[in-house]
């Protein structure tokens, strides 16, 4: 058994390499007992981060999103042993009993991924990124220390919530080429624009202004979350919020830019950051 879980969190871990460089190496800077647990965690949430790029349809994502809603609820298809990713979650759940419905809940969330419906509200993005992001820095403070998560909700909900426009800003260029808007409809409106005006990406200076307000919505919650203490057993979980904010910087100052030139600052500088941030134990 100890080999079958050393087999899954190796594999595990090769996947974030490939899929999720940041949690990556946010794994290898935890405790290496927590590893394991870890690595099925953040596995599970990259599978799920993933599905919208396997699929050319919507219903072929919904049904992999099932595959994950039934296992968790206990109504698994076929030997979980087979998978890596399902057994290391389980395992996971199993161990630092986890709450099943959180993760459902984020599975939930994600089935926005699939289409191209309108980000309406500012509440309706917080939401997105609260069930999803910050869900999983909840949880795996939880892996970390069950005692002193509860601690760290607070920071957890606003640093998920950075992290996730961060993300989306990272990854605009992609959504927009799909025809998804992930900034909500009403800074979008605030600004003059529309989802068709901000897609065509003609109106710079209009396009400049949403997505700098997008920015400084990350940032806001950002600031909200640095004010929080974070208890030091539990900051690791915290690791790959603290690449957001140069994203969220430099997105406010490129603009329009965002669309023609990568954003993503090199690898050596987010290792450096979430290396120096885990020493400093500040976001």
């Amino acid at each position: 058994m100890a080999d079958q879980k050393l087999s899954n969190q190796d594999i595990c871990l090769a996947m974030l390499r490939d899929n999720d460089r940041d949690r990556y190496l946010a794994c290898l800077l935890s405790p290496e007992d927590k590893r394991g647990a870890l690595a099925g965690l953040y596995a599970f949430n990259a599978e799920l981060a993933r599905i919208r790029d396997l699929v050319h349809e919507p219903l072929p994502g919904e049904v992999r999103m099932q595959y994950w809603r039934d296992l968790l609820e206990g109504n698994a298809h076929g030997s979980t042993e087979a998978n890596p990713v399902a057994s290391g979650l389980l395992s996971a759940v199993e161990t630092y009993r986890l709450p099943r419905q959180t993760l459902v809940n984020m599975i939930d969330a994600r089935v926005f991924d699939l289409y191209d419906d309108p980000m309406e509200t500012r509440t309706s993005l917080e939401g997105y990124a609260g069930e999803t992001a910050s869900a999983l820095i909840q949880l795996a403070s939880l892996v970390l220390s069950p005692e002193e998560a509860a601690q760290s909700a607070e920071a957890a909900g606003h640093a998920g919530v950075a992290q996730a426009i961060s993300g989306l800003l990272l990854l605009m260029p992609l959504h927009r080429h799909r025809g998804q808007v992930y900034i909500p409809q009403e800074i979008l409106s605030a600004t003059g624009l529309d989802r068709d005006s901000f897609l065509a990406g003609e109106d710079k200076a209009r396009v400049s202004a949403a997505i700098s307000a997008f920015a400084g919505l990350g940032r806001d919650h950002l600031a909200k979350a640095r004010a929080v203490k974070i208890p030091a057993a539990v900051f690791p979980a915290f690791l790959p919020a603290t690449i957001a904010g140069p994203v969220l910087d430099h997105a406010g100052k490129a603009g329009a830019g965002l669309f023609d030139r990568p954003l993503q600052p090199s690898q050596w500088r987010r290792q450096l950051q979430m290396t120096l941030a885990l020493m400093r134990r500040k976001i």
